[in-house]
């Protein structure tokens, strides 16, 4: 046997019972009985008189001067065991086996009685516990109790509920006709409604949020929630429990998450362009999660309809520029650098407008990137700058390229060549014949619509890849890309030609226009376009020379 942990007096009518019992057996036998029970670091001890400590740390050995009877529960554990210490060895004959029996039964009757009572000490204070844990818990949380008989109409309130308006224990009424007097006028039919669809059973449960007044007078933000606990046989409800929670706290910064949301929408959709985010998945997924009301004048979609489907800003990007558009969002992503990109919107019905796009990146814990960032119109400095650009590269007079973006494109021609020996490219010098006698005859007017006239004649015969230009006065240039001398003859015959089939219509006169051409070859091997020019220029002088309308080459 284990030694005794600790040993407990008789310290309740149980175990007075025990103890009574224990010294009972010992008269009876003429022995020192001893009754043990208990388990674990806790056991209790009752003797028929008082034990020495020798005597007690031989309880439960095997000898023959002691006899045990261990009591049994109904599952098999021992409740107990009953010990019979005798001076002398001893054997019980069938009387005192049986009176033995009838001992240990009532001590298993009382151990039994002395557990269940053990257990429900337990359970109560268990209970208790919990009790004190849930009241410091709704004392803490803002939370009151209400308890309502429907059938008398009468309500109860914890004095957490009455405490959380500012009312003492005494101050408030148990009538429901009362409680509806707290209720704010402009929620109190909403009220009624829930509670009465509650009752109805239209709903699993009561939930309303709405106010209620204090002591001061004052409003308060409540969460009321209940349920009917008990109806009668035909369904009618006869009781219901619920909680009221002060939720003012929350519902003020609610408000102001709201008003700060009111705002910022307020902000971003009073900013010139589309304020928007955009967000991209790890697996390629991509979609507008916040786009501002600028959207419908940038690009002709509601903010709704991108952030329903981020690929109708793709679709409706210029398709020269939809790559670079698309491109640009993937190094962005890649390389996490701010995304800045001038791009053209091409919708039907409307002008094609340039937009500039800004955003920087961020990366996301799952591998996602986002964007925030601003799409503006820049149509108007994107005109004011082809404008300026026009201006400075262009012939107010003749609106071909004026002589410093003439040699602009000379010098890339020259550039190209060198990249690429191989290929060809011819230089042809045009000079108006006899146009001081123009402009002395009949003024300056008609000899700026002569030289108008011409530069008309000489553009409608350019491809995309030549460049015409105004050198000054008179005389123009023009650089024919990928073209031999052979090439060369031929566009400057079909200018002189079409010159000839149409003059200028002036009071009733037809003007015909002569020019002299004189042309060169433009090579890889030139140190400079000015050693072209000036062989053409030779040439020009020749056909001059020779007698003007011809066509001379160097």
């Amino acid at each position: 046997m284990q030694s005794l942990c600790s040993i407990s007096a008789p310290g309740s009518a149980n175990d007075e019972r025990l103890d009574g019992l224990v010294r009972l057996l010992g008269r009876y036998f003429d022995a020192t009985a001893v009754l043990i029970w208990g388990a674990g670091e806790v056991q209790h001890i009752c003797a028929s008189h008082e034990l020495s400590d020798a005597q007690l740390g031989k309880v439960g050995e095997a000898c023959a001067t002691t006899l045990s009877w261990p009591l049994q529960a109904r599952e098999g554990a021992t409740l107990g065991t009953l010990y019979l210490l005798n001076a002398q060895p001893r054997e019980l004959d069938a009387e005192e086996r049986e009176a033995l029996q009838d001992f240990a039964n009532l001590a298993h009757d009382l151990l039994v009685r002395e557990a269940d009572e053990a257990r429900q000490r337990q359970e109560i204070a268990a209970l208790q516990a919990s009790e004190r844990r849930m009241a410091l818990a709704i004392a803490g949380s803002g939370t009151g109790i209400w308890d309502r008989n429907i059938a008398t109409g009468e309500i109860h309130y914890s004095s957490s509920w009455k405490a959380l308006l500012g009312y003492a224990e005494h101050e408030i009424g148990n009538r429901i006709e009362e409680s509806y007097t707290r209720v704010h006028p402009a929620d109190l039919d909403y009220v009624k409604a829930t509670i009465q669809a509650h009752l109805d059973q239209r709903t699993a449960a009561y939930e309303v949020e709405h106010r209620l007044r204090c002591r001061d007078g004052q409003y308060k933000w409540v969460c009321s929630r209940g349920k009917v606990v008990e109806r009668d046989k035909h369904g009618k409800p006869l009781r219901m429990i619920g909680t009221t929670t002060d939720i003012t706290a929350m519902r003020r910064l609610s408000e102001q998450v709201q008003q700060t949301a009111a705002l910022m929408t307020d902000l971003t959709n009073e900013i010139p362009g589309m304020v928007f985010q955009y967000r991209r998945q790890p697996g390629g997924e991509s979609s507008f999660t916040y786009v501002s009301a600028g959207a419908q004048a940038i690009c002709g979609l509601s903010a709704m309809q991108l952030m329903d489907d981020a690929q109708a800003l793709t679709a409706i990007v210029h398709p020269d520029d939809r790559m670079a558009f698309i491109d640009s969002f993937e190094l962005s992503a890649k390389e996490l650098t701010p995304w800045h990109l001038e791009f053209r919107i091409q919708v039907a019905g409307r002008d094609i407008t340039w937009c500039l796009g800004e955003a920087r990146p961020r990366r996301e814990e799952g591998g996602g990137v986002i964007w925030h960032g601003v799409m503006t119109d820049v149509t108007e400095r994107k005109q004011i700058e082809a404008e300026l650009q026009a201006f400075a590269t262009t012939d107010f007079l003749t609106q071909l390229a004026n002589r410093r973006h003439f040699m602009h494109q000379l010098e890339a021609e020259l550039a190209r060549l060198r990249r690429n020996p191989e290929q060809s490219a011819a230089i042809l010098m045009f000079d108006l014949d006899y146009f001081k006698a123009i402009n002395d005859r009949w003024g300056h007017n008609v000899g700026d619509q002569a030289l108008r006239h011409f530069a008309a004649i000489l553009s409608s015969q350019l491809r995309k890849t030549d460049t015409a230009g105004r050198l000054g006065g008179e005389e123009f240039a023009v650089v024919l890309s990928e073209a031999n001398l052979d090439k060369a003859m031929h566009f400057a015959t079909r200018i002189q030609n079409q010159l000839t089939r149409t003059p200028i219509e002036h009071a009733g006169e037809q003007i015909y226009l002569a020019v002299s051409v004189g042309i060169s070859s433009l090579n890889a091997s030139d140190a400079s376009v000015e050693a072209a020019l000036s062989r053409s220029d030779i040439a020009l002088y020749c056909a001059k020379r020779g007698g003007r309308n011809r066509i001379e080459h160097h």
